[in-house]
């Protein structure tokens, strides 16, 4: 009878291993690479290493110093690369008449009064909107020419924010414009609107991203103490943006030297394609190279936290 029962049991088929696409050899996404540090560390000017590389660069500057970025060969008597394209969005600046508005508010109003103050001019600070219009189809200010959305390049593209500072000013003019005092929702939603960009950008697109930050000193309110993170809109919003790259390391100058270090305890960083020390040659082409030996292999880090 159990041979009778064994022989109309339905069989389980073997089991096949499936490897996810992501896995296959020549199918993984781009690096995402957050670069933080004070101002002076070498940040901007690292960037011209991943056009030294031979990836096309796409520099979407949000703050002034791109004649840093370009006299990296401008200094040395070299022609600017051709894999290079940047755009500048410069940040919304009130006239004067509008900050002597402003500040006779701030002068003549009690606290309850100024925050419920409206900007009714605020459809002009509308640079994070240029922003995106921009990513949707990036357009080289060198050339004039249109490079198409960001989410349709491919890994022989970088794509490079310089930086995250200009970033968060934009989204908080966008929500609120010049009004002096802001309400814990008017905060929330730059946050938010600056989360999700981000967001969209190291887990949508394939290209390699590039986030340059300058550097503020939070509370931990996880293990105590404080650490060094990026500087961003509010509390909340800090602690949520070094988890979202691959590689996140700290821009250190000593005298007339720059290095970048993945080992400081004091900062929140984080490795996959870069070592863990002190010390690190700013070069984008180390982490680039560790990549496409992987990507060529269809292997990923041990590495993932």
């Amino acid at each position: 009878m159990s041979d009778q029962l064994s022989a109309t049991k339905p069989q389980t088929p073997p089991a096949v291993a499936v490897t996810p696409d992501y896995l296959r050899a020549g199918n993984l996404p781009g690096v995402n690479v957050l670069i933080e540090g004070p101002t002076g560390s070498g940040k901007t000017t690292s960037i011209a290493t991943a056009v030294d590389y031979g990836y096309e660069v796409f520099v979407q500057m949000l703050e002034p110093g791109m004649e840093s970025l370009l006299g990296y060969w401008v200094d040395k008597g070299k022609a600017i690369p051709p894999n290079l394209h940047w755009n500048y969005i410069q940040p919304t600046v009130s006239d004067l008449d509008a900050m002597i508005t402003a500040a006779t508010s701030v002068n003549t109003l009690n606290h309850a009064d100024l925050a419920k103050m409206q900007d009714h001019n605020r459809g002009k600070y509308n640079k994070y909107i240029d922003l995106m219009r921009n990513l949707n189809g990036f357009v080289d200010e060198r050339t004039g020419q249109n490079f198409g959305r960001v989410l349709d390049w491919g890994t022989d593209r970088v794509l490079a924010f310089d930086g995250l500072t200009g970033l968060s000013r934009a989204a908080m003019s966008m929500a609120v414009g010049g009004k002096p005092v802001k309400s814990q929702a008017e905060w929330g939603i730059a946050q938010d609107q600056v989360e999700k960009l981000l967001l969209y950008l190291t887990d949508s697109c394939r290209c390699h991203f590039i986030l340059l930050s300058h550097i503020e000193r939070e509370t931990d309110v996880v293990l105590g103490g404080s650490k060094i993170t990026v500087s961003t809109l509010g509390k909340a919003l800090p602690p949520k943006i070094p988890p979202m790259f691959s590689d996140v390391a700290l821009a250190v100058r000593d005298g007339d030297k720059f290095y970048w270090d993945t080992a400081n305890t004091q900062a929140d960083l984080k490795t996959r394609n870069l070592p863990i020390k002190a010390n690190i040659a700013p070069d984008f082409g180390q982490i680039f190279k560790k990549w496409k030996a992987r990507n060529e292999s269809g292997g990923l880090s041990a590495n993932t936290n």
